[in-house]
């Protein structure tokens, strides 16, 4: 497998997921108008889905980070050089924001809009270090198990459940919180709120990984 099909897979990876949680959030406000728990809930169930799919498809491909913490931890495990995690970053980056606009486009919106939902608060701050610290806790510690459960659908039901435990809606990757500035729709994030979250993001997942360090010293 050579790098240019890595950096393709997780561009198409990263395209699909931004493309069904915006998607999947127009389809919710469309059949749910009323109802922010049923919007909610049409979203959390596409996007958990969507990440059994996309991990387990292309796991062999590029090993499915299609998130930049996820890319960085690996970077920090000293499993891909960092030349590869910045490809890897722009790939990711440069396929949620495609997957933005295709889902803006498919749901007869603007092709690029500026979202308007303001996401700040300590208490936004410390969800999105909890979400993308367990996130990458559990991508670790099933990666070190041989007779390991399934990464795919353990990531896609850890989201589905933070979709709900946590108050930011544990967004948990950079690529996809910054992809989802261009869209008007309840899923986006205002571009003010993108360090905030993004901050929190790769502190979550360092967090994971001094956590590892000592589970390894086991």
């Amino acid at each position: 497998m050579n790098n240019l099909s890595k950096y393709f897979s997780e561009f198409l990876g990263t395209f699909f997921l931004v493309c069904t949680v915006v998607g999947s959030g127009f389809m919710a406000q469309n059949l749910y108008s009323e109802s922010l728990g049923g919007m909610l809930l049409a979203n959390t169930i596409a996007t958990g889905a969507i990440l059994v799919v996309l991990i387990n498809v292309f796991n062999e491909l590029s090993d499915s980070h299609f998130n930049p913490v996820v890319s960085f931890c690996f970077f920090l495990k000293k499993s891909i050089s960092f030349i590869e995690m910045l490809f890897l970053w722009i790939s990711q980056i440069i396929g949620g924001f495609f997957g933005t606009i295709i889902a803006n486009i498919m749901f007869k919106n603007k092709y690029i809009s500026v979202s308007s939902v303001d996401r700040l608060g300590f208490n936004l701050f410390l969800s999105e270090i909890i979400a993308t610290f367990g996130l990458i806790l559990i991508i670790f510690i099933l990666s070190t198990k041989k007779n390991k459960f399934n990464t795919g659908i353990a990531v896609g039901l850890y989201i589905t459940s933070a979709y709900w435990f946590t108050s930011s809606t544990s967004l948990a990757n950079p690529a996809v919180t910054i992809a989802r500035v261009f869209t008007e729709n309840f899923t986006g994030i205002s571009p003010n709120s993108v360090l905030y979250f993004v901050t929190a993001q790769f502190l979550g997942g360092i967090s994971a990984m001094v956590v590892m360090r000592f589970f390894n010293e086991k």
